[in-house]
């Protein structure tokens, strides 16, 4: 007897330690982290902050370069370069440091249309972190929401668990008494194993589902949280029309696109300039403490450059059409999308509205199973229905509770798909 005792004292104490180790998630504190931590979302931070970079690239063209320069050169007598140009330069002894720039002065725009296709770049990629935030939180709320129903499934297994196996206890009870027969304690004990069967299956689904909100809040380890129930959101709008115009307006993939499709336009008109001439301005300044008798010991330069294009083999027009073609080809993936995007708000509606509705059938369900499986258990302890009557309520109503948890977590979990086709799920 002290062995059972101590047995069950150790039990309770073991529970109670591992209760205490299962940390407490709400929805929001999963979001929280996984936006702050998860991989998916810091890549996509630092490519847009490394394209933000490529716009620094272009306007660094309005700037001077200036470049500074040490050079000495011993020569022969009378030595010139000969072969390799169409000069003949003479090669000076010398020793001479100095400081050379250039500064482009106009190239008709080019250079402004290029730093603005750029800067439309790293906007649609900011716009793409904005998209991948919202990725990452719609498999949060799946997950969080799978999670929950799965712990309310094995809340159901537990107790069909702990029902069946005390009717059968019944049963025995009464078979031992011969007022049941051996066919209804059969009966009762093949119930009680699949009840057992379905708490296993319930068990696994459970550690499944936390595995999947680990990954979807970036872990790697899959711990067990106590997780908090959601408060259900209202019926989903009517509006069909309006809510298609806010995805089309609020959903960052749909802006990132119409970025890029200016980006390419103005990429398109960057590379129309090619064909117009580049004017810069040229200059160089320095001293030369050592050379040949003759030599200055400084020297200043300054001019002005004008390069116009007059043959390639048509390549600037055939990089301009190439341009003009591909920004062509994003106003129509533009449009598709917005057809997709359009599709997708309809479905999300419909599928939530579906949800909303199986709510209350479902309600109702596990609430006529209820007063079925108390009226079929009234009837065979008054001896009026066999075993299969009973097992039969009972099955129904475990598949209503079932239903009925589904129910609840799915339609949240179609809400906040929609609210992701909508673009306010962020």
């Amino acid at each position: 007897m002290r062995i059972v005792v101590c047995a069950a004292l150790l039990s309770s104490v073991a529970a109670t330690l591992l209760a205490q180790t299962v940390a407490p998630l709400s929805l929001r504190e999963a979001e929280a982290r996984a936006l702050q931590s998860h991989p998916q979302v810091l890549a996509s931070e630092f490519v847009a902050q490394a394209t933000a970079e490529v716009t620094r690239e272009a306007r660094s063209a309005y700037f001077p370069a200036v470049y500074g320069s040490v050079t000495g050169a011993e020569a022969k007598d009378g030595s010139r370069i000969a072969a390799g140009g169409l000069n003949n330069p003479i090669i000076l002894d010398r020793v001479a440091g100095g400081v050379s720039f250039s500064q482009l002065l106009t190239d008709f725009g080019r250079t402004s249309d290029l730093v603005q296709t750029a800067s439309l770049r790293a906007e649609a990629l900011r716009q793409n972190v904005a998209t991948d935030r919202a990725d990452v939180l719609l498999r949060v709320d799946r997950a969080y929401f799978s999670a929950l129903r799965a712990q309310a499934i094995l809340r159901v297994a537990q107790e069909t668990v702990r029902t069946r196996q005390l009717v059968a206890d019944q049963v025995g009870a009464l078979a031992e008494s011969n007022l049941k027969s051996g066919l209804d304690v059969s009966f009762a004990k093949v119930n009680v194993s699949e009840a057992q069967l379905m708490l296993l299956q319930a068990r696994n689904d459970q550690a499944s589902a936390f595995a999947a909100l680990a990954a979807a809040l970036g872990q790697r380890d899959a711990p067990e949280y106590a997780l908090s129930e959601e408060i259900l959101p209202p019926a989903p709008p009517a509006d069909e029309a309006e809510l298609v115009a806010q995805a089309l307006r609020e959903r960052p993939d749909v802006a990132a696109e119409r970025l890029v499709r200016e980006s390419a336009m103005k990429f398109a008109d960057a590379e129309r300039a090619l064909s117009f001439p580049t004017v810069s301005a040229l200059g160089a300044a320095g001293l030369a403490p050592y050379g040949q008798v003759g030599l200055n010991s400084n020297y200043s330069a300054i001019g002005i450059n004008v390069t116009v294009p007059l043959a390639n083999g048509s390549l600037f027009s055939a990089r301009h059409a190439e341009a003009s073609l591909r920004a062509r080809a994003e106003s129509e993936r533009l449009r598709d999308l917005e057809n997709r995007v359009t599709r997708d708000v309809r479905v999300a509606l419909l599928e939530a509205q579906s949800g909303f509705q199986r709510l209350d059938l479902t309600n109702q369900l596990l609430e006529q199973a209820s007063q079925a499986e108390d009226l079929a258990d009234a009837r065979y302890n008054l001896g009026l229905s066999s075993i299969v009557e009973l097992t039969q309520a009972q099955l129904n109503k475990t598949r209503a509770e079932i239903e009925q948890a589904s129910a609840r977590y799915d339609y949240q979990a179609r809400m906040a798909a929609l609210r992701y086709q909508q673009g306010t799920l962020r």
